[in-house]
């Protein structure tokens, strides 16, 4: 279920499923209204006449040129998404295009007009005016001036999302919101119940296996999506081990060890397809099970605007701030333990694991060697170090911290020529290295 679940996600976040599902609504929709115009005796007289057309060439009238409006205007909204997007592109990096086309309102707009464009069409084949036989549509021609009004109104909204959308401040908090939503799904993330690492002996239970046989990648690419519930139930079911080398977000070449499966009996060419079809690769990566993705988005937004072409320090702030919320939210989540048991109380799973250190490397070492000469952008960073300690609550974590601070410390003694400024830094950092 979850696998179809990631599968879901991922169809949403293209540009096309979306408009096909309204243009198939739409099909469907005049054939409803058609029919239902045609066993509908709509009365000539009273307030009725003033909404619903009668004559024949006026119907083919108002249906042609909405028709006609809609497609225009489908185009120029496909320009104008284009150029947004281009726009994102060279600004912000383009790894930050998928983001763009998850945003929903793009998605209806194009298929909006789209859809009302061939729903006019489908109407318009319909009116009749022979001299035996009369039929005009006017519930179909009423909904199709309905529908030309609400695009309208959908245009105006459609240029305001774009206007707003392609401006720093709002990718960066729009992008902090993925991070801190991917981080509070992920952390602490469950497969099987866990296991302190210091009280258990993960060394004496692989020894107990017989057989040790490596688990081969049956393609290359980026390892997007891992159904933990389902793998630890193949395990538990045919009492193994598996050992993963890898997590989601890693990249994989084809024949590539995935990790060791630790058995005593051999396992048959179709359980090892039913472990391996748990795993879902793809040519690029994806947020939904891999945090520093979205970490790294953040952090390319940061190198781009600290680079000498565009030196702009406030959007590097602006992503620094944003990610130091984020790691104030992992410093007090429990990070999971790679060791994992089944329903039957033995170690089954030993897992890559994300770590606290990992993901504040993620966050800060790029911004930092990008910081070089950017006085306000390292003491940010300072601070950002000393906010995040004050967060921290295993001693692990505070290692990680003040050895960021250190190298912080040292970027900025090497950069920064100004004596005030450096003494800035340095009262900073006595926060973190003088507690």
């Amino acid at each position: 279920m979850k696998k179809l679940l990631f599968y879901w996600r991922e169809l949403l976040a293209t540009f096309w499923f979306v408009p096909v599902i309204l243009i198939v609504s739409a099909v469907f929709l005049a054939v409803g209204l058609v029919s239902l115009d045609n066993v509908v005796d709509i009365p000539g007289e009273g307030w009725v006449r003033f909404f619903l057309v009668d004559n024949s060439a006026s119907a083919r009238s108002i249906l042609s040129t909405i028709s006609g409006a809609m497609i225009g205007v489908a185009g120029t909204v496909f320009s104008v998404t284009l150029v947004a997007l281009t726009l994102a592109s060279s600004q912000f990096g383009p790894r930050l295009i998928k983001n763009f086309m998850y945003v929903r309102l793009n998605q209806v707009v194009l298929g909006a007009y789209i859809a009302t464009y061939l729903y006019c069409l489908l109407v318009l084949n319909t009116i009749k005016d022979g001299s035996e036989y009369v039929f005009i549509p006017s519930i179909s021609i009423l909904v199709a001036i309905m529908a030309a009004v609400g695009n309208i109104i959908l245009l105006i909204i459609f240029i305001h999302q774009i206007a707003v959308s392609i401006q720093a401040d709002k990718v960066i908090s729009d992008i902090s919101g993925i991070i801190y939503w991917r981080a509070e799904t992920l952390f602490p993330e469950k497969m099987g119940e866990e296991v302190e690492e210091e009280d258990f002996d993960a060394d004496r239970v692989i020894s107990g296996y017989e057989k040790c046989s490596s688990i081969k990648s049956p393609e290359s690419g980026y390892l997007q999506y891992l159904n933990s519930e389902a793998l630890l139930e193949i395990v538990v079911e045919r009492d193994a081990l598996f050992k993963l080398d890898h997590r989601p977000g890693s990249f994989l070449v084809k024949g590539g060890e995935i990790g060791l499966l630790y058995t005593n009996e051999d396992w048959e060419d179709e359980a090892v397809d039913e472990l391996l079809s748990q795993f879902v690769f793809g040519k690029t990566k994806t947020s939904q099970q891999d945090l520093e993705f979205s970490i790294h988005q953040m952090v390319e937004i940061a190198a781009r605007a600290l680079s000498p072409g565009v030196n702009d320090p406030y959007s590097a702030i602006a992503c620094i701030d944003n990610l130091t919320a984020t790691m104030c939210y992992l410093a007090e989540a429990k990070f999971p333990s790679k060791y994992r048991i089944g329903d039957d109380g033995k170690l089954r799973v030993i897992a890559d694991v994300l770590e606290f250190e990992g993901v504040l490397d993620a966050a800060f070492n790029q911004i930092r060697q990008f910081s070089g000469g950017s006085t306000a952008v390292i003491i940010r960073l300072m601070e950002a170090l000393t906010t995040i300690l004050k967060f921290t609550k295993r001693e692990s974590h505070k290692n990680s911290v003040i050895y960021h601070a250190e190298m912080v410390l040292r970027m900025g003694k090497e950069s920064i020529k100004e004596k005030s400024d450096l003494d800035d830094l340095e009262e900073r950092a006595r926060q973190i290295l003088e507690p």
